[in-house]
């Protein structure tokens, strides 16, 4: 009887056990159902659950961290990394997903570590080479003094918004918001599905409304773009799914299952009919195996350009464009291409009133998951792209940063990003361009008005004194340097030929469209001959008055000074000798010499009236305190033969007489 008793038990204790195996397995099939419906928020649960369970949770911690990468919540991701991250045999994938988690959720320096080890075991992997350069990560490739300043926007809620476009006084977005009629809840994040509203732009008080008519419906709707048609009427562009509870959407069978499951996108136009939005066409370009989403239209309204999956592109979604014919129709779409397009995602691309590309990638070097960039076009009016920027922070950030969208001005414009501090998951915000503000102008005489070269622009905080930056003028007088908003500068400007110049000036009140302030400056010159003519020494042979070929070189540097530099010049004549030799000996000296430098220039064209008189003085003026050979050196000796031309005027009205 004991032993009986001892056999039911144990038979019951298998029972109950394998009772557990099944409903644990259950759960697991359950869940993992959950996560290949793309429903995350219901999967995340029950993954919870099954992680309490022995042998299951290294499965469920895998699950909770992809999970938790889906909604783009990282922090929340990580310790289920932590939980089987070290364990061996584990795919190699999961270290490239570690790393980019780690990098989004600041941690640089260790998703540096697990991005080096995936690139190890996946040396073929294209994306990894986009993020890693020699051993470190990629450098960002926008560097540039623009900025933006970023806010929310007042119609941000705890759901998700973004994706905006402009018409008619109006923004337009996508939202999961909840209202009264929202009577289907998306699995993936526990949200109404995605519908387009619009409200005024500018009117904190404004409620946002759905767009009327046939554009919203029981698919997810988003990015929607106004566009014409060859009547010139207004049509509308916009992205829809094509699967929705396990219904068959536009154009896919029933029977497909494996079509079904994928929750493919689709582009379709609406026209408005007699007041009221319809959707009238499915885009050729459309398809059941694959996506085709985000359409944006240039100014011209002649390209859609869109994200694609379709088979044949660089990596996972592509820009692609094509040609709108003067009848509506959409022709043959052609890939941006690999500048633009890399193995990761590029999607939500934006032109703008310049036929600039904007467009988010995970793919390129950025910040954090999602990154904006702008495509530098290799020439214009073809879309030939040379290089990728990032438009760097506060755009950007370690989270996903997407949608931009910018006004005409270049100026305004709105962003939808997943950062700390938002409202809800995606929430959209408006930014204010600050384009790089330099300062240039023009250095020139301020007596003849010509440009003056090689002029040294000295560029210092008046607040701190700091020397911000310093640059020369160019042949043609011009110089320009970068400069901050919202400070106090001051310019030097000094040449050898005109004493140095202060111009004070600010950029608090610079208007935030401007790009440049001008500060032409004009320099007065030295009065001095010497230093405008830029002269050397000019010599005369011991005892004589001949002007020999060195001299006369020199010579013809006066003449040009002031027949062309400074036409109006007019000056005096002196002849000096040094102190050797007696008074009469060198004032008669001095006279000739004056006299024959007098008489060279105006033989070779220099008014006679701009030379009021010539004279020696012998040694009477001596440059220093030389007495003879007995206390002075040759070269002492030397600094007191001299000729000098003091200026009387130089424009206009008579200046002081220089010493």
């Amino acid at each position: 009887m004991m032993k009986k008793t001892y056999s039911i038990l144990v038979l019951l204790a298998c029972l109950l056990s394998f009772v557990s195996t099944i409903a644990q397995s259950g759960l697991r099939k359950d869940a993992d159902l959950s996560f290949y419906q793309f429903a995350y928020a219901k999967a995340i649960p029950k993954y919870e659950k099954l992680a309490l369970k022995e042998n299951h949770s290294k499965h469920a911690f895998k699950r909770l961290a992809e999970c938790y990468l889906m909604l783009r919540d990282f922090e929340k991701a990580l310790p289920y990394f932590d939980r089987f991250i070290h364990d061996e045999g584990i795919a190699p994938d999961f270290y490239f997903k570690y790393g980019m988690a780690l990098k989004s959720a600041g941690q640089d320096k260790e998703a540096l570590k697990w991005l080096k080890r995936y690139k190890k075991l996946a040396k073929n992997d294209a994306k990894i080479k986009k993020y890693l350069k020699e051993g470190n990560y990629a450098s960002i490739l926008f560097n540039s003094r623009d900025s933006y300043e970023l806010e929310q926007v007042d119609f941000n809620t705890k759901y998700n918004e973004f994706g905006t476009s402009y018409h008619d006084g109006k923004i337009y977005f996508s939202s999961g918001r909840l209202d009264e009629k929202s009577e289907n809840i998306y699995d993936w994040n526990n949200e109404a599905w995605l519908d387009i509203y619009f409200v005024e732009e500018n009117n904190n008080k404004a409620v946002p409304q759905k767009i009327s008519g046939e554009i919203n419906s029981k698919y997810h709707e988003s990015s929607l773009v106004f566009s014409t048609n060859h009547k010139n009427d207004t049509v509308i562009y916009f992205t829809r799914n094509n699967y929705f509870q396990k219904k068959e959407g536009f154009h896919t069978k029933k029977e497909d299952l494996k079509i079904e499951s994928l929750n493919n996108l689709k582009i379709y136009r609406a026209e408005n009919i007699d007041g009221e939005w319809k959707v009238t066409r499915n885009l050729k370009m459309n398809a059941d195996h694959y996506s085709s989403g985000h359409p944006s239209v240039n100014t011209e309204r002649t390209y859609l350009f869109f994200a694609s999956d379709k088979p044949g592109g660089y990596g996972g979604t592509d820009i692609y464009y094509a040609k709108i014919h003067e009848r509506g129709g959409i022709g043959q779409p052609v890939n941006a291409g690999p500048v633009v397009n890399t193995a990761g995602n590029e999607m939500f691309p934006f032109i703008n009133n310049e036929g600039q590309l904007f467009f988010s990638s995970d793919g390129h070097p950025g910040f954090g998951q999602l990154d904006v960039f702008a495509a530098v076009l290799d020439s214009v009016g073809v879309f030939e792209f040379k290089d990728v920027i990032n438009l760097g922070k506060p755009m950007n950030s370690e989270k996903d940063d997407f949608g931009f969208f910018a006004h005409d001005n270049g100026i305004d414009g709105y962003i939808s990003s997943n950062r700390d501090g938002g409202q809800g998951g995606d929430d959209i915000y408006k930014f204010k361009f600050y384009p790089s503000l330099r300062v240039e102008g023009r250095v020139s005489d301020a007596i003849n008005m010509q440009p003056l070269d090689s002029v040294k622009i000295s560029l210092f905080d008046q607040q701190t004194k700091e020397l911000v930056a310093e640059t020369y003028t160019d042949a043609y007088g011009n110089y320009e340097m970068f400069i901050d908003r919202k400070r106090n500068f001051m310019i030097e400007a000094a040449r050898i030929t005109h004493p140095k110049k202060h111009i004070f000036f600010n950029t608090y009140e610079t208007p935030r469209y401007e790009r440049v302030v001008n500060q032409n400056i004009f320099l007065d010159p030295v009065l001095d001959v010497k230093v405008l003519a830029g002269l050397n020494k000019i010599y005369f042979d011991f005892n004589k008055h001949d002007i020999r070929p060195d001299a006369a070189e020199e010579l013809d540097k006066v003449v040009k000074l002031m027949t062309e530099t400074y036409p109006d010049m007019i000056i005096k004549l002196e002849s000096h000798t040094d102190p050797v030799g007696s008074h009469a000996y060198n004032d008669n000296l001095s006279e000739r010499r004056a006299k024959s430098t007098y008489e060279y220039l105006i033989a070779n064209g220099v008014p006679r009236h701009h030379i009021i008189s010539y004279k020696g003085y012998g040694k009477r003026n001596l440059f220093n305190d030389c007495t003879g050979k007995d206390d002075c050196s040759p070269e002492e000796l030397e600094l007191n033969r001299r000729t000098e031309f003091p200026i009387i005027q130089i424009k206009g009205t008579a200046l002081a007489k220089s010493k």
